[in-house]
């Protein structure tokens, strides 16, 4: 439980890391705020989606009725050769107020994930017969302070029924500390089509389909920064994940292995909520639950994995190859 607890965090500080610097976008007005924190945050979400995935099975062969295993299972989604996700080129004539210092009209600047730091930017305008000038510097990711995946975890119950098919559902217990709620549910089914021959008893592999759906729920909450004021600011996400793998596996008494092909498809929705009051600078406004970006990603995987038994104990891992790679550790424990 209190590796689930930990990885919980760092699910969060993935997606809220650098938020108080998010936060001095603000001063450039909604528009460019939004703009921003959609490129910026989109690869954490992609991501977690490919991580949330992963973790449906260890083998092909469909538990008989009444036979069941309780898992502890961890995912680590790695971004660390994924330089298109830990940077994005800002160009400011997308942007109605945003300027480098340096002069640049355009340059790569960090998301969430990536490691490119001190970049400073600055907005201008009239305020009055002044002219006024804020300049602030953009937030970094995840990688500048040496992490390079993204985690996840959960518990999770199959239980066999009858003619092949097996039950699954996953669950994060919820997490609520000051700054960080996160909780997760999802239900799945697998489907032993090798059930159905006459020589099942004999065969010396299994053949079957999944599908699971995985929903997470996560909070926030993060401090002001001195340009922009405010109160209740945090982040709210709401994650929905789909996948369907067609696996196959051996069935050895001890050790086994499977590898599955399939496709992936989520859709992640993130509300920025608060109250921000921009204190200084040309754009001094105050906007209370200024926007939500959605992103959604989809693609095909493919997972290799082996398995040990050894009696009730089991410990599986496998690795799949998909827009983000995933390497899946599980601990098990189970009857039949």
């Amino acid at each position: 439980m209190k590796y689930l607890f930990l990885t919980g965090i760092l699910f969060l500080s993935a997606i809220g890391y650098s938020q108080s610097n998010v936060n001095e976008l603000f001063a450039a007005g909604i528009n460019d705020a939004e703009k921003f924190s959609d490129n910026y945050f989109g690869p954490v979400s992609e991501g977690a989606i490919y991580s949330l995935a992963n973790g449906w099975y260890n083998s092909a062969d469909s538990k008989p009725l009444g036979g069941f295993e309780i898992s502890v299972i961890g995912n680590m989604t790695s971004f660390k050769n994924k330089e298109d996700k830990k940077s994005f080129v800002l160009n400011t004539a997308d942007y109605e107020n945003l300027q480098f210092v340096d002069g640049s009209s355009s340059k790569p600047v960090s998301t969430a994930l990536g490691d490119l730091e001190g970049i400073r930017v600055f907005v201008e305008g009239e305020v009055g017969p002044l002219t006024t000038r804020e300049e602030f510097e953009l937030p970094t990711g995840l990688a500048s302070e040496n992490i390079n995946f993204i985690p996840t975890a959960f518990l999770q119950v199959s239980v066999g029924l009858i003619k092949g098919l097996e039950v699954k559902a996953r669950f994060l217990p919820k997490i609520d500390t000051d700054d960080v709620a996160i909780g997760l549910y999802g239900v799945g089914l697998q489907y032993d089509f090798s059930k159905l021959l006459p020589a099942d008893k004999i065969l010396p592999v299994a053949l079957s389909g999944v599908i699971g759906f995985t929903q997470l729920n996560a909070t926030y909450d993060f401090t002001n920064s001195n340009i922009v004021d405010g109160s209740d600011q945090k982040i709210d996400v709401d994650m929905n994940v789909l996948t369907f793998q067609a696996i196959a596996s051996t069935k050895l008494p001890v050790i086994n292995f499977y590898g599955g092909v399939g496709y992936v498809s989520g859709k992640s929705t993130t509300d920025v909520l608060g109250t921000y009051r921009v204190q200084s600078g040309p754009f001094q406004e105050t906007y209370v639950d200024p926007f939500s970006l959605t992103r959604k990603a989809s693609g095909v995987s493919g997972t290799v994995g082996a398995k040990l038994k050894l009696g009730f104990f089991r410990l599986h891992a496998d690795y799949s190859l998909a827009e983000f790679n995933n390497l899946t550790i599980g601990v098990n424990f189970g009857f039949r």
